[in-house]
C-alpha cells in the first residue's frame, strides 16, 4: 500500500502566554515571556523559585465543574487544548467515520501533583480519604481516554510517555498511523501540569533549573553565555492530523503538512545528552520526508537553556545539516514559555505548523550575549518574516530517547 500523506487541521494551546490558539501564538510571536514566582505553593525554600504557570485558565469553560474536581490538572489542560483543536478542524463525527479517528495525547510525568495532595489527606486521616476517582484522575492515558468518550471517538486510543519527547513522538505515531491505514484522523500531542513541590525540588536536586530567582522573565535564555538551567511551564499542545485526500474532500483548513518523523536513541547516559542522537534523529526526519537538509528554512529547537544541553543541540544540528546549518533560522520558544517536559513537543509542533502557515519564526528571546559555543543563527529577540518551505521540530528526552519532526507548506 501506497504511504498516505498526512496534514495538519485543527490546533489547540493552553500555555503560559494564552489560553488558546490565538492568545498564545500572537504572543509568542511579540516575544512575551509567561514566567514568573512560583504560586502553586511556596518556593522560599527551593533553589529554583520561578516556572511558567497557567494564568487565567477557567476549567469550567471546558468541562463541568463535578467531572473536573475528578482529574488532575494535566488531564484539563490536555482535554482543553484537545477540545479546541478538534473544533478548530471543523470534523463531525459520524456512525460512519468513528472509528476512524482516533487520539494520542500523552504526558511525561501526569498527575503528580494530585499524588501528592492525596497523599497528605492519607497520611493526615487514613485510607478513607483517598477518593475513588484518584487512580483515573491521573494516569497518563486519561487525557485521551476522556476526550474519545466526549466525542465518540472510536479509533486507536492511546497514549505515548517518553519523558521530553513524549508530545513529539506522539504526533509522529499518530501520523503513522494514518500513513498505514489504521486511521484517517488522530488528535495528538502532549500535556504537562507538574510545577509542584515534588517536580521542581527533584529537577532542582538535579541541578537542572534556573536559578534566576530576581529576574523570572529573563531566567530561560537559550544560547545565551548566562544561562543556568531550564524553567518549567505547564500548559498543552494538541493537533488534529488528516489524511490529505479526506481532509480535501471536506474542504478542511490546511495549517501545514506533516511530512516526516524520525526517532533515535542516544544509548549514552541516562540525563547527559549526546550529539550522534538527536543527529540521527534529524536525518531520520528528513530522509522519511524525502526532504534534504539544504531544503529546511527553520528549526524550533529543544532548546533548554542549560549549559550543556544548548551547546549539544547546537553541534547535533551542525552534523546533520552540514553547511547548511549557517543558513538555518533555530528559536527555542521554551525562552517565553518553559519547558512543557511531556507537553513540550505538542506545543511546539504547533508552534513548528504555524510558522509555516504565517511564514514567520517566532524569537528566541533573552538572548543578551550569545555563547560564541552556540553560533547559529537563533533569531534573536525578535520575530522574523520569512519564506520557510520546511520546518523541522526537535524534543529530546531522559533516558536518551530522540524525536524529529519535519513540516512543510503545502
Amino acid at each position: 500500500m501506497a504511504r498516505r500523506r498526512v496534514v495538519i487541521t485543527g490546533l489547540g494551546a493552553v500555555t503560559p502566554v494564552g489560553i488558546g490558539v490565538a492568545e498564545t501564538w500572537q504572543n509568542i510571536v511579540n516575544g512575551k515571556s509567561g514566567i514568573s514566582r512560583i504560586e502553586h505553593f511556596d518556593p522560599t525554600a527551593f533553589a529554583c523559585q520561578v516556572a511558567g504557570e497557567i494564568k487565567n485558565f477557567d476549567v469550567t469553560q471546558f468541562l463541568p465543574a463535578k467531572d473536573a474536581r475528578r482529574m488532575g490538572r494535566f488531564i484539563h489542560f490536555g482535554l482543553a487544548a484537545g477540545i479546541e483543536a478538534f473544533k478548530d478542524s471543523g470534523l463531525e463525527v459520524t456512525e460512519q467515520n468513528a472509528e476512524r479517528i482516533g487520539v494520542n495525547i500523552g504526558s511525561g510525568i501526569g498527575g503528580l501533583p494530585m499524588i501528592e495532595e492525596t497523599h497528605d489527606d492519607y497520611l493526615a486521616a487514613g485510607p478513607r480519604k483517598i477518593s475513588p476517582f484518584f487512580i483515573p484522575g491521573t494516569i497518563i492515558n486519561m487525557i485521551s481516554g476522556n476526550l474519545s468518550i466526549m466525542f465518540g471517538l472510536k479509533g486507536p486510543n492511546l497514549a505515548v510517555v517518553t519523558a521530553c519527547t513524549t508530545g513529539t513522538h506522539c504526533i509522529g505515531e499518530s501520523a503513522r498511523m494514518i500513513e498505514y491505514g489504521d486511521a484517517d484522523v488522530m488528535v495528538a500531542g502532549g500535556a504537562e501540569a507538574t510545577i509542584s513541590a515534588l517536580a521542581v525540588g527533584g529537577f532542582a536536586s538535579a541541578r537542572a533549573l534556573s536559578t534566576r530567582n530576581d529576574d523570572p522573565a529573563t531566567a530561560s535564555r537559550p544560547w545565551d553565555k548566562g544561562r543556568d538551567g531550564f524553567v518549567m511551564g505547564e500548559g498543552a499542545g494538541v493537533l488534529v492530523l488528516e489524511e490529505y485526500e479526506h481532509a480535501k474532500a471536506r474542504g478542511a483548513r490546511i495549517y501545514a503538512e506533516l511530512a516526516g518523523y524520525g526517532m533515535s536513541a542516544d544509548a549514552y547516559h541516562m540525563t547527559a545528552p549526546s550529539t550522534d542522537g538527536p543527529k540521527r534523529s534529524m536525518l531520520n526526519a528528513l530522509r522519511n520526508a524525502e526532504v534534504n537538509p539544504d531544503q529546511v528554512q527553520y528549526v524550533n529547537a529543544h532548546g533548554t537553556s542549560t549549559p550543556l544541553g544548548d551547546k549539544n543541540e547546537t553541534e547535533a544540528i551542525k552534523l546533520a545539516f552540514g553547511d547548511h546549518s549557517s543558513k538555518l533560522v533555530v528559536n527555542s520558544t521554551k525562552s517565553m514559555i518553559g519547558h512543557l517536559l511531556g507537553g513540550a513537543g505538542g506545543i511546539e509542533s504547533l508552534f513548528c505548523a504555524l510558522a509555516v502557515h504565517h511564514q514567520v519564526s517566532p524569537p528566541t528571546i533573552n538572548i543578551f550575549e550569545q555563547d560564541p559555543e552556540c553560533d547559529l543563527d537563533y533569531c534573536a529577540n525578535t520575530a522574523r518574516d520569512m519564506k520557510i518551505d520546511v520546518a523541522v521540530n526537535n524534543n529530546f528526552g531522559f533516558g536518551g530517547t530522540n524525536g524529529s519532526l519535519v513540516f512543510r507548506k503545502i
